[in-house]
Order: structure tokens, then sequence, then C-alpha cells
């Protein structure tokens, strides 16, 4: 199964590429497939690259539901199985 999800960057980098916060994690990304990303903006992160923006109303909504279920040990049920 693949998953995308939003992080948001924090730093822009030379090269394409970008700092995003991963649920307090700080990973280093390619921003090759998109033009005009800030720091404060949404990105959907794939296998390591930023697909598209997205709103920040839509990426704090789904992040507060991974969180949710992360809570409700319902991911770790996911990704045992």
């Amino acid at each position: 199964m693949c998953l995308a999800i939003p992080v948001r960057v924090i730093e822009v980098g030379a090269g394409d590429t970008a700092i995003v916060d991963l649920g307090g994690v700080k990973k280093e990304i390619s921003l090759a497939l998109l033009a005009d990303v800030q720091v404060g903006d949404y990105v959907i992160l794939h296998v390591g690259y930023a697909l598209t923006k997205l709103d920040p109303e839509e990426a704090e909504k789904t992040l507060a539901l991974f969180a949710e279920l992360a809570e409700a040990g319902a991911l770790g049920a996911t990704a045992a199985s």
C-alpha cells in the first residue's frame, strides 16, 4: 500500500530541496515536481517527493485524523497486517 501524507515545509533549500516537519521529525525532500513552494506551505509527500501543495486547513484536518488513529492504535494495527 502506498501512502502520501501532508507535511509542512520549514525550510527551502538549494537545488529543489526542502526540509519538512513530519510529526516532529525533520526530513529532506525533493521539490523537483513543484514550483513556488515557500516556508509554511503544506505539501503532499510521497516517497521523498512533494507532489502538490495542500490547503493548510485541509492539511491540519488530515493530520488531526492521523493523530486520532495513532492514539487509538489503528495505525499500528494496519501496519502490522
